[in-house]
């Protein structure tokens, strides 16, 4: 019997258009005799719609169009059975049943852990991190701490929120020349090089602070790192056991590896040409010596391992090509094109990677399912109507 899998893209995120890229790759590749195959599309309005249209890039082209052969959805658990249930007309009939869900979600408002705990209250699996690590993983702020205070690189960085900038940008500006420049400033809690700028000399910070503060309300500002190359890693796996890819060393056409770098080169931004992170001009591996990739890939695993991630997962390195020091940069949970163009450079196919973490996800479910979560307790014979409740309450 086929694996109903749902997957859901899209949402609101300024990420939404590579999120429709990535999992269109996705459903192409999944293995057709063991999944049935159900899109979910979250709009930027954040409505759920259902239907075979969405699988066809083209739809989203111009969606107000083509929306009437899809259909307004919403998610529920019924007795232990997941359900999409029609949101419109009298009758919220089902329309059909889901087993699991695969998230190929990117950004804020999805990929950061708000989906999983969606999830994780209907109570359906789902493939990938959960909600803690994809929380963490998506703030670069929390993300840097938690890798400071287990001993792992990181650049020179200082945060700040936009109240604080625009009520004293004095003190934030005398911050971020202590790091001297050039510099990186980011939204913390974007992906997909959106809002990201180089900054050279503080003739150029402000307008580059201004940009990040459209995207977010949490700016990282990172010493830039010199002589850099920069390289990615992918891993499969869970808390338990973890693979780690051939890296990557990823070649932009500027200091940093941007939006347009990752997703629109060659203008190709719709239709079934468009390759996301697959486009990216890279070299396989990576022109660093042995020691140090192998010093990178148990990095890497070191890193899966703090987060508890799951699935897959990338992991960006920045390397000063002099020294050959090298720093954590940021993981992604959910990876743009789920990182398959890496597995492919260890013989792994596509469908393979799927099959993987899908099976991942089934496993750490019924784990799960073994743990004590809730407890049988009669805690609330002793309260009796209103009385009861008030009498712990002291005013």
């Amino acid at each position: 019997m086929k694996i109903k899998l749902g997957v859901i893209f899209g949402g609101e995120s300024v990420e939404h258009e590579v999120s429709i890229i990535s999992a269109l790759q996705a459903i192409k590749n999944l293995d057709e005799e063991k999944y049935e195959v159900i899109p979910i599309y979250m709009s930027k309005e954040k409505t759920w719609y259902t239907g075979n249209a969405l699988t066809d890039i083209d739809t989203f082209r111009d969606f107000e169009s083509l929306k009437r052969y899809t259909k307004k959805v919403t998610l529920i658990n019924r007795n232990d059975h997941f359900y999409l249930v029609n949101t419109t007309g009298i009758f919220r009939r089902d329309i059909c049943e889901l087993d699991m869900i695969l998230p190929v979600v990117h950004g804020s408002g999805v990929e950061d852990g708000s989906l999983a705990g969606f999830f994780e209250t209907v109570g359906i699996p789902y493939v990938g991190s959960h909600v803690l690590a994809s929380s963490i993983g998506q703030d670069k702020v929390v993300m840097k701490q938690v890798l400071r205070d287990n001993g792992i690189n990181i650049v020179d960085y200082t945060w700040f929120f936009d109240n604080e900038y625009l009520e004293d940008k004095e003190r934030i500006l005398k911050n971020i020349e202590k790091l001297g420049y050039p510099v990186v400033v980011k939204p913390a809690n974007l992906g997909s090089s959106v809002g990201i700028s180089f900054v050279k000399n503080k003739d150029e910070i402000e307008e580059a602070l201004e940009d990040a503060i459209n995207y977010d309300n949490k700016i990282v500002v990172e010493k830039a790192v010199e002589n850099l190359i920069e390289v990615n890693s992918s891993v499969i796996g869970n808390y338990e056991h973890q693979k780690v890819s051939p890296l990557e060393e990823v070649m932009g056409e500027d200091e940093i590896l941007s939006f347009t770098d990752k997703y629109l080169s060659n203008g190709k931004t719709k239709g079934s040409s468009s390759k996301g992170m697959a486009s990216t001009s890279r070299i396989v591996p990576a022109r660093i010596s042995d020691e140090l990739t192998k010093s990178i890939q148990e990095t890497s695993k070191d890193v899966f391992r703090l987060f508890n991630f799951s699935g897959v997962v990338r992991i960006d390195y920045l390397i000063d090509s002099k020294t050959n020091k090298y720093y954590v940069n940021e993981p992604n949970t959910i990876p743009g094109s789920l990182a398959f163009y890496l597995w492919k450079e260890e013989g792994i196919s596509y469908k393979e990677e799927l099959n993987e973490i899908i099976s991942i996800a089934i496993k750490e479910f019924k784990n799960k399912e073994k743990k004590t979560t809730s407890f049988e307790s009669n805690i609330l014979e002793g309260f009796s109507g209103s009385k009861g409740v008030k009498g712990g309450i002291k005013k």
